[in-house]
């Protein structure tokens, strides 16, 4: 009996490429519908309190699928295929500017669509399911992110060219916020307006509202922004 499960387990993660006409029409259908299936589990691990666009998602869920055909129609010649598919994964990151993260899922997808178009979907699912469960409990955990992270905001406030803005703010800070960094200038309106950037940790939550009234009496109810820290790279809290 433990012979026959050896065997099992050994089929189970042999190349499927082993007949003498090479990739059969089985074989392909298989490889295929693995590596679609792996792609669309990817796609849903990657959404998960992150946000992203649809076609992004679509993409993800279809890259191993396309990765696995490239790998099969070069003959199973891994150096070629690497190249090709690689070209091609690179092509939206010179169009769009992508997050650290974006590109980490896409190389995971590449891996996943080589494993399963050199003919080996049992490895590729193994390492789907790897990378899947690490993904979600990092992301649980807040693996890599600063302290306080649901009370760190990126703070914009436009102020007149003529305000003394590196101590008028001072005292709201110091009231409202734990830490508070100016992190960026820029004059705005043909040098009339300075924009402000400044990167905080409020004391407490629900008190934007109270710290941004108080801010327009500074600076003369001119434009205050205030945000998430990171939800300009598509991370969610």
């Amino acid at each position: 009996q433990k012979a026959e499960v050896s065997i099992m387990l050994d089929s189970t993660f042999s190349s499927l490429f082993t007949s003498a006409s090479g990739i059969t029409l089985g074989s392909f259908l298989i490889c295929i519908g693995v590596a679609l299936v792996l792609g669309t589990v990817m796609a849903l691990v990657y959404t998960f309190r992150t946000v992203c666009s649809r076609s992004f998602t679509v993409t993800l869920a279809m890259l191993p699928a396309i990765v696995c055909v490239v790998i099969m129609m070069v003959g199973g010649n891994l150096g070629a295929g690497v190249a090709v598919a690689g070209t091609f994964s690179l092509v939206r990151f010179r169009s769009t500017p992508g997050t650290a993260k974006e590109i980490g899922a896409i190389f995971t997808s590449m891996a996943v669509g080589l494993a399963c178009g050199m003919g080996f979907p049992g490895f590729g699912l193994i390492f789907a399911a790897i990378m899947c469960v690490v993904s979600l409990l990092y992301t649980l955990i807040g693996f890599g992110g600063p302290r306080h992270a649901k009370l760190r905001r990126t703070l914009r406030i436009t102020v007149p060219e003529d305000l003394d803005y590196p101590t008028v703010f001072d005292d709201l800070m110091m009231q409202y916020t734990t830490e508070a960094v100016l992190t960026d200038v820029k004059t705005t309106n043909l040098g009339s307006l300075n924009r402000l950037t400044y990167d905080i940790v409020l004391r407490k939550a629900g008190t934007e509202k109270a710290m941004i009234d108080e801010l327009r009496c500074r600076n003369g109810n001119l434009e205050i922004n205030m945000m998430v820290r990171g939800a300009e790279e598509g991370e969610t809290l």
